[in-house]
Protein backbone atom coordinates (compact mmCIF):
# COMPACT_ATOMS: atom_id res chain seq x y z
CA UNK A 1 0.00 0.00 0.00
CA UNK A 2 1.14 3.45 -0.94
CA UNK A 3 2.27 5.44 2.61
CA UNK A 4 -0.23 8.16 3.64
CA UNK A 5 0.54 11.38 4.94
CA UNK A 6 -1.59 13.70 6.88
CA UNK A 7 -0.86 17.65 6.54
CA UNK A 8 -2.73 19.64 9.36
CA UNK A 9 -2.33 23.01 8.20
CA UNK A 10 -3.14 26.32 6.84
CA UNK A 11 -4.16 27.18 3.39
CA UNK A 12 -2.10 28.76 0.31
CA UNK A 13 -4.13 30.50 -2.60
CA UNK A 14 -0.95 31.18 -4.33
CA UNK A 15 0.13 27.55 -4.44
CA UNK A 16 3.47 28.30 -2.89
CA UNK A 17 3.45 26.70 0.72
CA UNK A 18 0.62 25.77 3.55
CA UNK A 19 -1.82 22.96 2.55
CA UNK A 20 -0.79 23.39 -1.39
CA UNK A 21 3.05 22.71 -1.10
CA UNK A 22 2.99 19.81 1.20
CA UNK A 23 0.60 17.79 -1.49
CA UNK A 24 2.74 18.74 -3.76
CA UNK A 25 5.84 17.82 -2.01
CA UNK A 26 3.90 14.27 -0.74
CA UNK A 27 3.19 13.56 -5.09
CA UNK A 28 7.13 14.39 -5.73
CA UNK A 29 7.92 11.44 -2.84
CA UNK A 30 5.35 8.72 -3.86
CA UNK A 31 3.24 8.99 -0.96
CA UNK A 32 -0.21 9.71 -1.05
CA UNK A 33 -1.20 13.06 0.78
CA UNK A 34 -4.20 13.77 2.75
CA UNK A 35 -4.97 17.13 4.54
CA UNK A 36 -6.62 18.72 7.51
CA UNK A 37 -6.90 23.04 6.58
CA UNK A 38 -6.82 25.04 9.95
CA UNK A 39 -7.31 28.44 8.43
CA UNK A 40 -7.92 29.99 4.53
CA UNK A 41 -5.71 32.63 3.80
CA UNK A 42 -5.10 35.42 0.76
CA UNK A 43 -2.02 35.16 0.12
CA UNK A 44 0.32 35.66 -2.91
CA UNK A 45 4.44 36.47 -4.16
CA UNK A 46 3.35 39.43 -2.31
CA UNK A 47 2.46 38.36 1.20
CA UNK A 48 -0.45 37.17 3.01
CA UNK A 49 -3.86 39.55 2.74
CA UNK A 50 -5.87 37.77 5.03
CA UNK A 51 -6.34 34.86 7.40
CA UNK A 52 -9.47 33.13 8.54
CA UNK A 53 -9.52 30.38 11.03
CA UNK A 54 -11.50 27.49 10.63
CA UNK A 55 -14.04 26.18 13.85
CA UNK A 56 -12.37 24.01 16.14
CA UNK A 57 -15.32 21.53 15.22
CA UNK A 58 -14.38 21.56 11.37
CA UNK A 59 -10.25 20.58 12.16
CA UNK A 60 -11.60 17.57 14.18
CA UNK A 61 -14.41 16.42 12.10
CA UNK A 62 -11.22 16.78 9.26
CA UNK A 63 -8.94 14.90 11.36
CA UNK A 64 -11.19 12.08 12.86
CA UNK A 65 -12.60 11.51 9.11
CA UNK A 66 -9.25 10.42 7.80
CA UNK A 67 -7.55 8.62 10.52
CA UNK A 68 -10.40 6.50 11.64
CA UNK A 69 -10.82 5.52 7.74
CA UNK A 70 -8.02 5.47 5.99
CA UNK A 71 -5.33 5.96 8.70
CA UNK A 72 -1.64 7.66 8.73
CA UNK A 73 1.67 6.62 8.45
CA UNK A 74 3.30 9.89 9.64
CA UNK A 75 1.34 13.50 10.21
CA UNK A 76 2.70 17.23 9.46
CA UNK A 77 1.98 20.08 11.39
CA UNK A 78 2.02 23.76 9.70
CA UNK A 79 -0.07 26.68 10.52
CA UNK A 80 -2.34 26.40 13.38
CA UNK A 81 -2.93 30.36 13.60
CA UNK A 82 -4.61 30.55 17.43
CA UNK A 83 -4.27 28.54 21.18
CA UNK A 84 -7.61 27.04 20.61
CA UNK A 85 -6.57 25.54 17.26
CA UNK A 86 -3.37 24.22 18.49
CA UNK A 87 -4.59 22.74 22.04
CA UNK A 88 -7.15 20.82 19.73
CA UNK A 89 -4.59 19.80 16.98
CA UNK A 90 -2.10 18.46 20.26
CA UNK A 91 -4.98 16.54 21.64
CA UNK A 92 -5.72 14.74 18.02
CA UNK A 93 -1.99 13.97 17.51
CA UNK A 94 -1.71 12.51 20.87
CA UNK A 95 -4.07 9.88 19.87
CA UNK A 96 -2.43 8.88 17.06
CA UNK A 97 0.50 5.99 16.57
CA UNK A 98 2.84 7.83 13.92
CA UNK A 99 5.43 10.20 13.45
CA UNK A 100 4.73 13.40 13.79
CA UNK A 101 6.87 16.34 11.98
CA UNK A 102 5.64 19.87 13.85
CA UNK A 103 6.90 22.61 11.87
CA UNK A 104 5.86 25.61 14.31
CA UNK A 105 5.09 28.44 11.89
CA UNK A 106 5.05 31.62 13.61
CA UNK A 107 5.29 34.03 10.60
CA UNK A 108 5.02 33.92 6.67
CA UNK A 109 8.40 34.23 4.16
CA UNK A 110 6.69 38.06 3.71
CA UNK A 111 7.20 38.58 7.77
CA UNK A 112 3.08 38.12 8.17
CA UNK A 113 2.21 36.85 11.31
CA UNK A 114 0.60 33.48 11.32
CA UNK A 115 -0.10 32.37 14.85
CA UNK A 116 -1.44 34.33 17.35
CA UNK A 117 0.69 35.34 20.66
CA UNK A 118 -1.18 33.73 23.23
CA UNK A 119 -0.97 30.48 21.30
CA UNK A 120 2.96 29.81 21.41
CA UNK A 121 2.51 28.92 25.17
CA UNK A 122 0.12 26.12 24.26
CA UNK A 123 2.68 25.38 21.45
CA UNK A 124 5.39 24.97 23.87
CA UNK A 125 3.44 22.82 26.43
CA UNK A 126 1.38 20.74 24.07
CA UNK A 127 1.69 20.78 20.19
CA UNK A 128 6.45 20.21 21.01
CA UNK A 129 5.99 17.54 23.26
CA UNK A 130 3.70 15.16 20.51
CA UNK A 131 6.83 16.00 18.21
CA UNK A 132 8.75 13.27 16.48
CA UNK A 133 10.76 15.65 14.92
CA UNK A 134 10.18 19.71 15.67
CA UNK A 135 11.65 22.01 12.59
CA UNK A 136 11.77 25.95 13.81
CA UNK A 137 13.92 28.19 11.66
CA UNK A 138 16.03 30.76 13.53
CA UNK A 139 13.08 32.91 14.23
CA UNK A 140 10.84 30.62 15.64
CA UNK A 141 13.56 29.41 17.66
CA UNK A 142 13.92 32.72 19.27
CA UNK A 143 10.24 33.42 19.20
CA UNK A 144 9.59 30.23 21.32
CA UNK A 145 13.15 30.14 23.24
CA UNK A 146 14.38 33.55 23.55
CA UNK A 147 17.91 32.12 22.27
CA UNK A 148 19.60 34.45 19.40
CA UNK A 149 21.57 32.09 16.90
CA UNK A 150 24.88 33.96 15.57
CA UNK A 151 27.23 30.93 15.37
CA UNK A 152 26.88 27.17 15.78
CA UNK A 153 26.74 26.70 19.31
CA UNK A 154 23.93 29.23 19.66
CA UNK A 155 22.21 26.73 17.12
CA UNK A 156 23.39 23.66 20.00
CA UNK A 157 21.73 25.97 22.40
CA UNK A 158 18.68 26.17 20.16
CA UNK A 159 18.71 22.48 19.91
CA UNK A 160 18.76 22.25 23.62
CA UNK A 161 16.07 24.44 24.13
CA UNK A 162 13.51 23.20 22.20
CA UNK A 163 14.10 19.91 23.35
CA UNK A 164 13.22 21.29 26.65
CA UNK A 165 9.51 21.27 25.35
CA UNK A 166 9.68 17.56 24.26
CA UNK A 167 9.89 16.46 20.70
CA UNK A 168 12.43 13.34 20.40
CA UNK A 169 14.57 15.54 17.95
CA UNK A 170 15.14 18.86 17.28
CA UNK A 171 15.90 20.41 13.51
CA UNK A 172 17.05 23.75 13.62
CA UNK A 173 17.15 25.27 10.31
CA UNK A 174 19.99 27.78 9.48
CA UNK A 175 18.46 29.25 6.44
CA UNK A 176 18.66 32.47 7.71
CA UNK A 177 22.23 32.10 8.85
CA UNK A 178 25.21 33.32 7.11
CA UNK A 179 27.09 30.99 4.69
CA UNK A 180 26.08 27.33 3.76
CA UNK A 181 22.12 26.78 4.45
CA UNK A 182 23.76 25.04 7.80
CA UNK A 183 21.36 22.99 9.58
CA UNK A 184 21.28 20.76 13.31
CA UNK A 185 19.61 17.75 13.86
CA UNK A 186 19.61 16.78 17.65
CA UNK A 187 17.74 14.59 20.06
CA UNK A 188 19.92 15.46 23.54
CA UNK A 189 22.79 12.57 22.44
CA UNK A 190 23.53 12.82 18.61
CA UNK A 191 24.77 15.18 16.93
CA UNK A 192 23.71 15.16 12.93
CA UNK A 193 24.79 18.73 10.97
CA UNK A 194 23.69 19.12 7.43
CA UNK A 195 25.20 21.50 5.15
CA UNK A 196 24.36 22.40 1.72
CA UNK A 197 25.57 25.38 -0.34
CA UNK A 198 23.37 28.52 -0.19
CA UNK A 199 22.05 28.98 -3.76
CA UNK A 200 21.61 32.38 -5.70
CA UNK A 201 17.83 32.08 -5.63
CA UNK A 202 15.19 34.50 -3.75
CA UNK A 203 12.13 32.40 -5.00
CA UNK A 204 12.04 30.70 -1.92
CA UNK A 205 8.50 30.96 -0.69
CA UNK A 206 7.21 27.43 0.75
CA UNK A 207 10.83 26.11 1.86
CA UNK A 208 9.54 25.35 5.65
CA UNK A 209 6.37 23.53 4.63
CA UNK A 210 8.36 21.78 1.52
CA UNK A 211 10.92 20.44 3.87
CA UNK A 212 8.44 19.52 7.06
CA UNK A 213 6.38 17.43 4.13
CA UNK A 214 9.37 15.87 2.98
CA UNK A 215 10.85 14.82 6.39
CA UNK A 216 6.92 13.14 7.10
CA UNK A 217 7.00 11.35 3.99
CA UNK A 218 9.93 9.61 4.49
CA UNK A 219 9.25 8.43 7.74
CA UNK A 220 6.13 7.02 6.64
CA UNK A 221 8.19 5.00 4.12
CA UNK A 222 10.32 3.71 7.44
CA UNK A 223 13.34 5.46 7.04
CA UNK A 224 15.08 6.50 10.86
CA UNK A 225 14.97 10.44 11.74
CA UNK A 226 18.25 11.24 10.56
CA UNK A 227 18.16 9.45 7.27
CA UNK A 228 14.74 11.13 6.66
CA UNK A 229 16.24 13.94 7.55
CA UNK A 230 18.89 14.02 5.19
CA UNK A 231 16.92 13.11 1.95
CA UNK A 232 14.18 15.82 3.12
CA UNK A 233 17.12 19.04 3.01
CA UNK A 234 18.26 16.86 -0.32
CA UNK A 235 14.94 17.18 -2.06
CA UNK A 236 14.46 21.07 -1.01
CA UNK A 237 17.72 21.97 -2.15
CA UNK A 238 17.32 21.09 -5.24
CA UNK A 239 13.82 22.43 -5.15
CA UNK A 240 15.21 26.00 -4.02
CA UNK A 241 17.68 25.91 -6.82
CA UNK A 242 14.59 25.17 -9.59
CA UNK A 243 12.42 27.90 -7.59
CA UNK A 244 11.32 30.25 -10.11
CA UNK A 245 9.30 33.78 -10.29
CA UNK A 246 5.60 34.32 -10.08
CA UNK A 247 3.85 36.93 -9.54
CA UNK A 248 5.56 40.37 -8.59
CA UNK A 249 7.23 39.57 -5.28
CA UNK A 250 8.33 35.98 -4.03
CA UNK A 251 7.88 33.02 -6.15
CA UNK A 252 7.82 29.70 -4.83
CA UNK A 253 9.99 26.30 -4.76
CA UNK A 254 9.76 24.26 -7.32
CA UNK A 255 8.47 20.86 -6.01
CA UNK A 256 8.08 19.01 -9.14
CA UNK A 257 12.05 19.71 -9.86
CA UNK A 258 13.05 16.27 -10.66
CA UNK A 259 10.52 15.17 -13.27
CA UNK A 260 11.34 18.27 -15.43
Amino acid sequence: MIPRVLTVAGSDSGGGAGIQADLKTMLALGVHGMSVITAVTAQNSLGVQGVWELPVDAVRAQYRAVVDDIGVQAVKTGMLASAPLVEAVADLLATTAAPVVVDPVGVSKHGDSLLAAEALDCVRTRLLPTATVATPNLDEVTQLTGVRVEDEDGMRRAAEAILGFGPRWALIKGGHYPGDALDLLADGHEEHWLRAPRLDNRHTHGTGCTLGSAIASHLARGLAVPDAVRAAKEYVTGAIGAGFALGAGVGPVDHGWRSR
